[in-house]
């Protein structure tokens, strides 16, 4: 046998044995969720606070340590700034405050677009009824609205609408939760239902309540929204994220927000 055809030889095995490895692993993947119950876990709603460190949640506690009030306060100043030409937030809503509870009803569904909006994309409507162009989405002035809104209702709980044309925008986004996906082959379900609580890369792994949101995560350092979580756990599974704003993004967020029903809204949170 020549050189060559043993070094091609050698390179076979060493794919096929890649390959059985990888095999196995997805295997015994499947197998831990057949065997791992969800049970305890649904029946004992946490948010990702309750999985932090003692010092994490005294950051989050403490309004004047806490990273994401920078946010705030960015977003206070743009509530008062011109959008249009002459409109402003305040110019129809006054004080923020008035803003109270209305971040616990997003996402809802919008009669302009006739699908669920979350709360960047509703900001983006009156932006855009005012004359100004539409943020970015996961722009540092979107977010930075989107965090002072949310403030406002810091401590209610989150209420989703009951407003019976998101029935099938929530059936969707729960298949989407349950669906596997990406080259690991997992689903949302398998990390944040059956194995919430076990390590991962160093980092408890939560139950999937966006309580938080937009949130501080230390690994970012920043503020990002719920949206770029979902695509960071898609990109980890080696899965193709949906675009930023995708409707199929929304439905997860809607569902997230059907799971998180009665769980106090925390933002601006801070994660690991």
């Amino acid at each position: 046998m020549t050189r060559l055809a043993l070094k091609q030889l050698r390179a076979r095995c060493v794919a096929s044995a890649q390959r059985e490895g990888v095999r196995r692993w997805l295997l015994a993947v499947a197998l831990g969720a057949a065997v791992t119950s969800p049970v305890v876990w649904a029946q004992t709603p946490k948010s990702g606070f309750d999985f932090m460190s003692a010092q994490l949640q005294a950051m989050q506690n403490d309004e004047a340590n806490n990273p994401g009030m920078l946010w705030v306060r960015q977003g206070l100043a743009l509530w008062h700034s011109s959008a249009g030409v002459t409109a402003s937030c305040a110019s129809c809503h006054a004080q923020p405050e008035r803003m109270r509870g209305v971040a616990t009803r997003y996402p809802a569904f919008s009669e302009a677009v006739q699908r669920p909006v979350n709360l960047g994309q509703r900001i983006n409507q009156c932006r855009e009824r005012q004359g100004a162009g539409a943020f970015k989405l996961e722009s540092r002035e979107l977010l930075s609205l989107e965090t002072l809104v949310a403030y406002q209702s810091r401590g209610m709980p989150i209420t989703p609408p009951d407003d019976p044309r998101l029935t099938p925008f929530v059936e969707q986004g729960r298949e989407r939760y349950m669906q596997r996906m990406g080259q690991l082959n997992l689903s949302c379900a398998q990390c944040h239902d059956q194995r919430a609580g076990q390590r991962l890369g160093g980092n408890t792994i939560p139950t999937a309540h966006p309580t938080g949101y937009p949130i501080y995560r230390l690994e970012w350092n920043g503020v990002g929204g719920l949206q770029r979580r979902l695509r960071n756990c898609m990109s980890g599974v080696r899965a193709q994220p949906y675009p930023l704003g995708d409707l199929a993004l929304v439905e997860l967020e809607l569902y997230l927000a059907r799971q998180a029903q009665g769980m106090a809204l925390e933002t601006p949170g801070v994660r690991p």
